[in-house]
């Protein structure tokens, strides 16, 4: 496999077996390409995790053949984001993070985007 390639599913992987609904989940959003679901340890009033299905490991692992995937996830965050109860922009909003590597927190190697939002003070963030 070459490096701009990804496997379809990693069988080890605990989102794709969230994915495969081989391990519950509560789902916000799905289609062909995405799966958003409820985080188990939420930091706000609102968070959920936004994933590509296809399993591509971590922000650093991207390249410019995923732009178009990427591209159509950062249009579903605005919508999921009111869909699941963030208050509107200039107000409100919402905070879209996502971690790469160790250093920078990632604790599944997957990518995935959480997106928090909600009446602060939030727990976390």
């Amino acid at each position: 496999m070459d490096a701009h390639s990804h496997p379809a599913h990693d069988p080890d992987c605990l989102f794709c077996k969230i994915v495969a609904k081989k391990i519950p989940s509560r789902p916000v959003y799905e289609d062909e390409d995405f799966y958003a679901f409820h985080d188990i340890a939420p930091w706000a009033p609102v968070h959920f995790l936004l994933i590509p299905k296809l399993h591509i490991a971590s922000m650093a692992h991207v390249s410019a053949q995923d732009a178009p995937l990427l591209g159509r996830m950062m249009v579903l965050v605005p919508q999921l984001a009111l869909q699941e109860g963030c208050n509107p922009y200039p107000e409100g909003g919402f905070r879209l993070v996502t971690n790469t590597g160790a250093e920078g927190g990632q604790e599944v190697r997957h990518l995935h985007w959480h997106v928090m939002g909600g009446p602060r003070p939030w727990l976390r963030g």
